[in-house]
């Protein structure tokens, strides 16, 4: 795995952050609060990665990447795809999903997952699903079809996004500040977990694009 990652997904990050820096955390996250399943998890770990490299320079910048405002960034980005996800349940509803969601890899289990979620915890679903994998990249469509007041849906979506920002990044941090000792400790592992995880990103493409995940479009 640790393979894998120094030659495949650092060199697909460095390329992004390293020429748009900042900017490049932004446009990630937005396009994941847009219900496009590019996972946080993988952002901004590796943007806390570059905070803990002091040699690291962020490009718009010209000096070390800083932890609040990649944190900073992150969230607005997260504000930023969310009123996009939100406008789309407001405005477009169910038949823009039904129509062009399998083309975005949204599966129709997941919308109804975020659906129940807004109808059992109203407004405050906005808030404490931004600390949830999955469901918080589409609660801020149901929150759209529900018409949820757009001011209190900022600051409630902002607010967990705020926390889930500061969790990832520190986490990235970490994990940067001991990386030679995870290589080390599972370089014996690293064809046998790089292939495994090259075949599980084919079987989630192949899943989520070769069944129809919406009944409509199914016929």
């Amino acid at each position: 795995m640790l393979a894998f990652i120094d030659r495949i997904v650092i060199p697909f990050l460095n390329t992004l952050y390293g020429a748009v820096g900042y900017l490049g955390v932004m446009v990630a996250m937005a396009i994941e609060s847009a219900m496009v399943p590019l996972p946080s998890e993988l952002i901004l770990p590796y943007a806390g990665f570059l905070v803990s490299d002091t040699a690291s320079v962020e490009p718009l910048t010209g000096g070390p990447w800083s932890f609040w405002i990649v944190v900073v960034v992150a969230t607005i980005g997260n504000t930023i795809g969310s009123l996009v996800a939100y406008a789309i349940g407001a405005w477009g509803g169910r038949p823009f999903l039904e129509r062009w969601g399998r083309y975005l890899l949204i599966r129709e289990h997941e919308i109804e997952l975020a659906d129940r979620f807004f109808e059992k915890y109203g407004p405050a679903t906005a808030f404490f699903s931004r600390l949830l994998p999955i469901v918080r990249m589409f609660i801020s469509f149901p929150a759209g079809v529900a018409r949820m007041p757009i001011r209190t849906f900022v600051v409630y979506s902002t607010a967990g996004a705020f926390l889930w920002s500061i969790l990832l990044v520190w986490a990235g941090q970490q994990l940067g500040a001991n990386w030679e000792d995870i290589r080390r400790a599972l370089q014996p592992f690293d064809l046998a977990i790089a292939v495994s995880v090259v075949a599980l990103v084919v079987l989630f493409v192949w899943w989520r694009l070769g069944r129809p995940g919406w009944r409509r479009g199914a016929r």
